[in-house]
């Protein structure tokens, strides 16, 4: 390889293990005709619920046969931020719809009720960096003098397994990567598809990652938003539905190329945030609601599919001048229901925003998996008399 091919090869690496710009230029899933109820919010995302902030570090290296601790690589991790780049606090709540997964710092936020800083989202065996190099980053921006807050070492922090593309035992994320993806986090658009940690994913037998969806809702002439962010890892082909079409079933070709067919079903990770003030028990029914957008889109949640849920609201309570006394204002039980319904639109739409976003994609020992083919969507759609133009 001469001078000139290895330089190529140099800067071709490091754009592919750069954070990708959070602007969204690709189609998304109401482009190809894919009619969804509700109102989103200006970029459809989470980023919609003032505030918060999403970051990524992607890393794609190498191509061919599997070596342990080389390559290749098909990974990253994914930040959210609820309360921006601060040691905000938020209250939130936890469900899950099946327990074969990892989420961290949720024994905490089931005994207070209330979540600290950035939320993590990798793979499976990079929760641990992911998890320490968060408290890293919060003791080193936030703490001052001898104080030492011990909320930084609970970090929530979510996975997903990448092992069908992916050296996932090769421990390529770093701490580097987590605090690149910290100090990268924006508001506004977001990136989609093959990016941080949902870079290596696969989603009803098509390439898979991350995804994200807003809602708008009045109460009281008082507007809301609700956001989700999912890191979609799941489901097997035929069970795939859009906007109630069969779309798994009419889609027989395009199977991933698997030459160790040794894989389980993968899991799902979301994150549900809203400006709406609710205590955290009302928190947990929101995060139970994530479970109806889920089955919209056609799974069963099958048992080695880890599923957990976290909902936060960026609404906090207020504290007397000595901190002795905390007074919510939240919304009354018999007014949540646009609160659910808005979380069951958004996650829905979420994830098959993932499938529209995502590209083909080959890793370890030649595995692919290939992306969503939006035509032949589109075809099927109208097939079924679901084709709607967007507005």
């Amino acid at each position: 390889m001469n001078i000139y091919s290895s330089f190529l090869l140099i800067l071709f690496s490091i754009f592919l293990s750069g954070p990708p710009a959070l602007s969204q230029k690709k189609n998304r899933a109401r482009d190809l005709g894919i009619p969804f109820d509700g109102s989103p919010g200006k970029n459809n995302s989470i980023t919609d619920v003032p505030g918060v902030e999403v970051g990524y570090a992607t890393i794609i290296k190498d191509t061919g046969k599997l070596e342990y601790g080389r390559g290749p690589v098909r990974t990253g991790v994914t930040v959210i931020l609820p309360k921006g780049k601060t040691d905000g606090s938020y209250p939130a709540a936890w469900f899950s719809l099946n327990g074969d997964g990892e989420m961290t710092g949720l024994p905490y936020i089931e005994d207070y009720g209330t979540g600290y800083g950035p939320i993590g989202i990798t793979n499976t065996n990079s929760v641990g960096t992911v998890r320490d190099a968060i408290g890293e980053w919060c003791f080193k921006k936030f703490s001052t003098g001898a104080f030492i807050d011990f909320s930084f070492g609970l970090p929530v922090v979510g996975e997903t397994w990448d092992g069908m593309l992916n050296d996932i035992n090769g421990y390529h994320v770093k701490k580097e990567h987590v605090w690149q993806a910290l100090e990268s986090a924006k508001d506004g658009a977001v990136a989609e598809g093959n990016v941080g940690g949902g870079t290596g994913m696969a989603l009803y037998g098509f390439k898979g990652g991350s995804g994200t969806a807003s809602r708008t809702f009045m109460i009281d002439s008082v507007q809301y938003t609700v956001g989700v962010f999912v890191q979609a890892n799941f489901g097997g082909r035929n069970e795939l539905t859009i906007a109630g079409v069969p779309v798994g079933k009419e889609i027989k070709d395009l199977k991933a190329v698997v030459h160790d067919p040794k894989r389980k079903d993968g899991s799902v990770i979301v994150i549900v945030a809203t400006d709406a003030p609710l205590l955290p028990g009302q928190l947990k029914q929101v995060a139970k609601r994530i479970t109806h957008g889920i089955a919209r889109t056609g799974t069963y949640s099958h048992d080695g599919s880890g599923e957990i849920f976290l909902a936060l609201s960026t609404a906090m309570p207020q504290y007397n001048p000595k901190s002795t006394e905390e007074t919510w204002k939240v919304l009354p039980k018999w007014r949540l229901d646009p609160v659910f319904k808005a979380t069951v639109e958004a996650t829905e739409e979420a994830i098959i925003n993932t499938l529209v976003a995502a590209e083909d994609m080959e890793g370890i020992n030649h595995n692919k998996f290939f992306a969503l083919p939006h035509d032949r969507v589109k075809e099927i759609l109208k097939k079924y008399n679901r084709f709607q133009l967007s507005k």
